[in-house]
């Protein structure tokens, strides 16, 4: 009990520093709002334009209130798919402000564990990604609700589960990435680089069917792309789908779906949702098991 109410207190503690710290805070809460702007805003058209051309060579014209709920879908998914892991990095910052100012030391020096203080440095940050990608969440489906709304329930609280689990990945990766830092310029410049670059490493900017086969199935082998991947068949796949009751042909709803990567495929195999969700699932479960190997063996070390 007397551990548990220290991970309590500690974790709160981590929560406070970073939501106090508005220089961090709100540039992060607001990242995501900007970053769907900027979609809408350059990319916007050329998904549309995608969308139109994939059912064009179909032979089949679809509507301008199909072409925005399926491109909101995407652009929502997309975000999502980025946030939840570049967000982690932000908010893991209270872990290596406490290396940098030596905050770290006076609390190890106090009764508290090692291994409790790393687990809550783990809980705090899952934590606040995931509070400040709910948020984006919440107006995204305002976004799609004005774009066309598709989605059943099931699309959206397994969206929300979605949205979770990437968010436990991208907290597992950078806990395990931000061990090795102890200053705050390391920090900023792995936050840069995973900002410019996981967005096109796991399809979350580009469509994987717009990349050359060999590039496609390297990126196959990241496990975040099978995240994008969920994101995507459960936001855009009701609005994919509904185009048969407009009398599209099979060939333009399967066009979209694999164009769109809401179908993924494997070294030319069919990847089910099911398969996707597994090989998230067990990713986050080996970060999560380097994190706590890497804790313990620099406890031993001390």
């Amino acid at each position: 009990m007397k551990q548990l109410r220290t991970l309590r207190a500690l974790i709160a503690r981590n929560a406070k520093i970073y939501f106090r710290d508005k220089g961090v805070f709100f540039p992060s809460l607001l990242a995501p709002l900007i970053l769907l702007f900027l979609f809408i805003a350059f990319l916007g058209n050329v998904y549309r334009d995608s969308i139109r051309s994939v059912t064009a060579e179909a032979g089949f014209a679809i509507s301008g209130r199909a072409v925005e709920s399926i491109a909101s879908g995407w652009l929502l998914s997309s975000l999502l798919a980025v946030c939840a892991v570049t967000i982690a990095f932000t908010a893991n910052l209270v872990m290596v402000q406490d290396k940098v100012t030596g905050r770290r030391d006076d609390l190890t020096v106090s009764p508290v564990s090692r291994h409790i203080l790393a687990l809550s440095y783990f809980i705090s940050t899952f934590a606040v990604t995931a509070i400040i990608c709910l948020a984006a969440l919440g107006a995204g489906f305002v976004y799609i609700g004005i774009a066309g709304w598709h989605l059943s329930a099931g699309d959206v609280f397994l969206t929300i589960g979605d949205t979770l689990l990437l968010t436990l990945f991208g907290t597992a990766l950078s806990s395990l990435v931000c061990r090795f830092i102890r200053s705050q310029g390391g920090v900023t410049a792995v936050q840069a680089t995973v900002s410019s670059a996981y967005g096109f490493l796991c399809g979350a900017y580009i469509p994987f069917g717009n990349l050359t086969p060999w590039l496609r199935k390297i990126l196959m082998l990241l496990p975040g792309s099978y995240g994008t991947g969920l994101l995507h068949e459960h936001l855009m796949g009701g609005a994919i789908d509904a185009l048969t009751l407009d009398g599209a042909p099979a060939e333009a709803v399967e066009g979209l779906r694999r164009g769109f990567d809401c179908t993924l495929d494997f070294f030319g195999r069919t990847v089910p949702a099911w398969v996707c969700f597994l090989v998230l699932i067990a990713a986050t479960i080996l970060l999560v098991a380097l994190y706590v190997v890497l804790c313990t063996v620099r406890k031993r070390r001390r």
